[in-house]
C-alpha cells in the first residue's frame, strides 16, 4: 500500500536536498530522509537554532513512502563493486563511491512489519524520548513489535509517530445538494442515488475494511469467509463503483465523472483548497488511520541528534506547526485549534475522541488472511 505525497506552498522541503549549517571545520552532520511535504522548512531552521553546537543538517525530501522503503533496502544490500554504478544513482548521499545512510527516515506504519522482518531498521532508544510516557496508548501499541514485526506489548519500539491522517469520504457538495442529503458514514455509499457514482481505492484492505466497519466489525478481522453478509454487501457496493484506483481516484470526482470518492486525507488535502465544490468527512463509525514515523536505519552510528530531533518534533508548538502545515493530525498534540486550519480542510482532522477510538490502523495479518482479502476483492471486481 502506498500514499501519494503532496506539496503545499513554497515553505515545504521541496528542493532535492536542504543543507543548513555553518561553515566551520568538520561540523557534526545529521542526515534525515523524509516524505516531501510532511515537515515545513521553518521547523528545520528552528531546530538548527535550538542546537548548542555546530551541526550540518541534511534534510532530503522524497516523493513517496515506497521510495523511502526501497532506499532502506538498498542500504541493506551488500556493496558489490560491479553493481555500484547501477544503484548509487538512486542514493542522494553518494560521493566518491561512498554510501552514507541517513540517521532517520520517514516510514509509514503499514511498512513497519516488512522493515523489521527484513532487518532494515533498528529499535529506537525510547528512554531518550522525553514525552513517551504521555503518548496515547494507541500509538505506543502501534510501534511496539516483536522481531517479526508483529504487535507485542513486550516488544521494542521500532518507530516514533510525528503526524497521522485517515481514510475519508470526499464528495461533490453541489451534487449532494441536489440530492437533499450529505454523506456522514460508510452506509451512505450503498444509497441508490450513488449507483456508478463512486470511486474507491484499489486496495483490498481499505474496501473490504469499510464494509466490515459498516457491519460493525474491525478492519483487521481474521477469517472473513466466516462473515455471512460480507460478500453480498461487497457485491452491492461494487455496483455503486465506477472506478477503482489508488493513484488517480480524485480526478473523476473533480471532472464530475463521479460524485463521491474514498481516499487518504494526505491526497484529499491537496484538492480541497482548489476545488470549492468538494467537501470531506471522517465516517462516524470509524475509519482507517495511517501514520508517518521516524525510523532508524540498520547499521548506522547512532547519533544523539536523532532523539533531539524526535523530541523537538514533539514539542507542543512544533507539533502544532507540523500539523497545521501538512494539514494532518498530531500524535502528541491532538487538540490543534481548528481556527488555525483553513475551513475547507478542518474536516480532515479527526478531533472527535469517540470517532478516533472507533478508528483503526491497518495491522499486519497472517498470509492466509491476506490471501482471503485479495481473493475476495478480485472476485468482486471481476463479477462487476
Amino acid at each position: 500500500m502506498d500514499r501519494r505525497s503532496f506539496l503545499l506552498g513554497t515553505s515545504a522541503l521541496a528542493v532535492s536536498q536542504l543543507v543548513i549549517g555553518c561553515g566551520g571545520k568538520n561540523p557534526t552532520e545529521f542526515k534525515v530522509q523524509l516524505l516531501k511535504g510532511s515537515i515545513p522548512v521553518q521547523t528545520v531552521n528552528q531546530f538548527r537554532k535550538s542546537l548548542k553546537s555546530e551541526v550540518k543538517l541534511k534534510f532530503t525530501p522524497i516523493n513517496q513512502i515506497q521510495e523511502l522503503f526501497e532506499q532502506l533496502k538498498r542500504w541493506k544490500e551488500p556493496k558489490v563493486k560491479n553493481n555500484l554504478e547501477k544503484w548509487t544513482g538512486y542514493i542522494p548521499f553518494v560521493g566518491d563511491n561512498k554510501v552514507t545512510k541517513a540517521d532517520l527516515v520517514t516510514l509509514g506504519d503499514y511498512w513497519l512489519k516488512s522493515a523489521i522482518e527484513q532487518k532494515l531498521i533498528e529499535p529506537i532508544e525510547i528512554e531518550k524520548i522525553k514525552q513517551w510516557s504521555v503518548l496515547d496508548e494507541k500509538w505506543q501499541q502501534l510501534v511496539k513489535r516483536d522481531q517479526k514485526g508483529n504487535l507485542s506489548p513486550q516488544g521494542k519500539v521500532w518507530g516514533v509517530p510525528y503526524r497521522w491522517g485517515n481514510t475519508v469520504i470526499v464528495y461533490n457538495r453541489e451534487k449532494f445538494q441536489e440530492l437533499g442529503w450529505q454523506p456522514k458514514d460508510w452506509d451512505d455509499l450503498w444509497r441508490n442515488e450513488l449507483r456508478s457514482r463512486i470511486s474507491l481505492l484499489n486496495q483490498p484492505r481499505e474496501v473490504i475494511g469499510l464494509v466490515l466497519k459498516k457491519l460493525g466489525k474491525s478492519y483487521n478481522t481474521e477469517n472473513i469467509d466466516q462473515i455471512p453478509d460480507l460478500e453480498q454487501e461487497l457485491q452491492v457496493l461494487n455496483q455503486q463503483v465506477k472506478f477503482y484506483d489508488s493513484t488517480n481516484y480524485l480526478e473523476p470526482l473533480i471532472t464530475g465523472d463521479t460524485w463521491l470518492a474514498v481516499g487518504w486525507s494526505s491526497d484529499v488535502v491537496s484538492v480541497l483548497g482548489r476545488y470549492p465544490q468538494l467537501s470531506a468527512i471522517v465516517p462516524q463509525s470509524g475509519t482507517a488511520i495511517w501514520a508517518d514515523l521516524w525510523v532508524q536505519p540498520t547499521g548506522i552510528n547512532k547519533s544523539a541528534l536523532s532523539s533531539d530531533w524526535i523530541n523537538f518534533c514533539w514539542e507542543s508548538n512544533i507539533a502544532k506547526q507540523i500539523a497545521i502545515f501538512s494539514k494532518s493530525n498530531s500524535p502528541i498534540n491532538p487538540n490543534i485549534v481548528l481556527s488555525d486550519i483553513q475551513k475547507p480542510l478542518q474536516s480532515l482532522l479527526l478531533t472527535n475522541r469517540e470517532v478516533f477510538d472507533k478508528s483503526e490502523f491497518l495491522l499486519p495479518l497472517s498470509l492466509k488472511t491476506t490471501n482471503q482479502y485479495e481473493s475476495l476483492f478480485t472476485k468482486i471486481k471481476m463479477a462487476g
